[in-house]
């Protein structure tokens, strides 16, 4: 299948014109008439933000949009997760799909860096982002805060959102996109733009002079904590499916400061979250997924932010590339993509519940975590909390919440796996941390934190060092092309 395939679909599916980020559909209106001048009307396609923003449910409707950004494939609806486990993993997952775009990606251990410059995920990952961006962008402008929202409380709590869906965004833009923190300097490593105002509506506005230059990774992750920091002062304690949380901008927080060896804050964010008693542990690994199968849809205790997926509107992207049709379990579907291998299977001791915890189908090895076809996609679960505090605890020499021996035991216990005596090394917790969270999204982040490389050895592949170019997105060409500001990544 073309690599392109999957850019153009996106285009297409985003082609209404997008105004200070509100896309107003066009009613073409045809009705006979012996008056030509009657058709000799200017198109419009799009409304100035203070005609398009009037009321109170204006804003929350764009808010909704901004949720849609966040929960579309191309963000935590599943390729934002993939990419981190499909890049250059070849020793414990085989891509056997026919996307050219993700054949580049799972095959950069292999020799020369394959990833064009027009890769439809490097493309679509950056399209959906700032296009979500710009919608945050709009609601937090003052007028539409101030002079629109009147209750200080919901202005609170929309503005809270929209500043954990922004900052969230950047966080995963600087990752994919720019070096990993500690890479070098982070002060001068280019990440990508950094945009606080919502697009001109007016196009006369926007000049080659004024496209933004990328801004270094630092910046990046200062905006990404500005924003969650501020909108953990003012999101609910609870909130419906897909939306954000006081303990999802916590846990985010701790993601960012994990990524950047801040352990205390990691540590601390995390405590907060399993303090909370909000969340619990599934008594049985089985029951954190087919949560639409066996559970009509309901969420686990466990999941701290999890992207909705509905039969009506909703596509669980791990469920397209990691699932796989079976007849014996009804509901199911994807396209048999992701082929496991036995080295990963190695990894586990043999009682771990984990080890079997996939199915073979049409001569692939899929882990069932992502086989429901209606399943919301995670994003965050108690057991990351629960690991994060046992490895920044340890790193430290603390016990903030527990020890992390008894940390990493309960989340040994409860795939059957007796408690261990002891943890002699960090590497102990980060395997436990592999063997969780696998396929949800942090393979590659981890091993680029912790300095390792990106594994081999299949297929006469070789290792890739964590700092290696090709573990970096290149900018898109289609942004390079317009924006003679945007420097490309070295190496592309």
């Amino acid at each position: 299948m073309n690599q392109n395939l999957k850019s153009l679909m996106k285009k297409n599916n985003s082609i209404l014109k997008i105004a200070g980020g509100l896309a107003i559909a066009v009613v073409a209106l045809l009705a006979p008439t012996s008056c030509a001048d009657r058709l000799d009307i200017a198109p419009f396609q799009s409304l100035p933000p203070e005609q398009a923003l009037a009321t109170e449910g204006d804003v929350e409707g764009l808010l909704v949009g901004a949720y849609d950004g966040l929960q579309d494939t191309d963000a935590y609806g599943g390729d934002i997760q993939l990419m981190a486990d499909l890049w250059a993993n070849r020793l414990y997952i085989r891509f056997r799909g026919t996307f050219q775009g993700l054949q580049q990606i799972a095959n950069i251990n292999s020799g020369a860096n394959p990833i064009l410059l027009d890769n439809g995920w490097a493309t679509g990952i950056w399209a959906n982002a700032y296009r979500t961006i710009n919608m945050c962008n709009i609601i937090l402008q003052k007028r539409n805060l101030d002079l629109i929202v009147s209750d200080p409380a919901k202005k609170a709590s929309i503005e809270a959102q929209a500043r954990f869906i922004r900052g969230s965004l950047y966080f995963e833009l600087a990752r994919l996109y720019g070096k990993t923190w500690g890479d070098g300097d982070n002060n001068t490593n280019p990440a990508v733009p950094l945009i606080l105002k919502a697009t001109p509506y007016n196009e006369s506005e926007l000049t080659a002079a004024n496209y933004p230059a990328r801004a270094s990774v630092a910046a990046i992750y200062n905006r990404a904590i500005i924003d969650i920091d501020s909108a953990e002062l003012f999101l609910p304690t609870t909130n419906a499916g897909g939306y954000a949380t006081v303990w999802a901008a916590k846990m985010q927080r701790s993601r960012i400061a994990l990524m950047q060896q801040d352990f205390a804050t990691a540590r601390n964010k995390a405590n907060d979250v399993i303090q909370s008693n909000r969340y619990q542990l599934a008594t049985t690994f089985d029951n954190l997924w087919f949560n639409y199968i066996n559970f009509g849809g309901v969420a686990p205790r466990e999941y701290i932010l999890y992207m909705q997926v509905t039969t009506q509107d909703g596509t669980n992207g791990l469920n397209t590339y990691y699932g796989g049709t079976i007849g014996s379990i009804p509901g199911t579907a994807g396209r048999l993509d992701m082929d496991v291998q036995t080295a990963w299977l190695n990894r586990h001791e043999a009682s771990d519940v984990r080890r079997a915890y996939f199915i073979s189908a049409s001569g692939r090895r899929l882990t069932r975590k992502h086989l429901d076809r209606f399943g919301h996609v995670p994003v965050m679960r108690l057991a990351e909390a629960y690991l994060t505090r046992a490895e920044a605890n340890f790193r430290l020499g603390t016990s903030v919440g527990d020890t992390p021996l008894n940390d990493v035991n309960r989340i040994r216990n409860r795939v059957g796996l007796a408690n261990k005596a002891s943890i002699a090394s960090v590497d102990e917790i980060l395997l436990e941390r592999d063997l969780e969270l696998a396929f949800e999204g942090h393979f590659m982040h981890d091993n680029k934190r912790n300095g390792k490389a990106a594994p081999g050895g299949v297929g006469g592949t070789t290792s890739v060092p964590f700092n290696d170019f090709k573990l970096i997105f290149p900018i898109p060409q289609r942004e390079t092309d317009v924006n003679k500001n945007l420097v490309q990544n070295a190496g592309y």
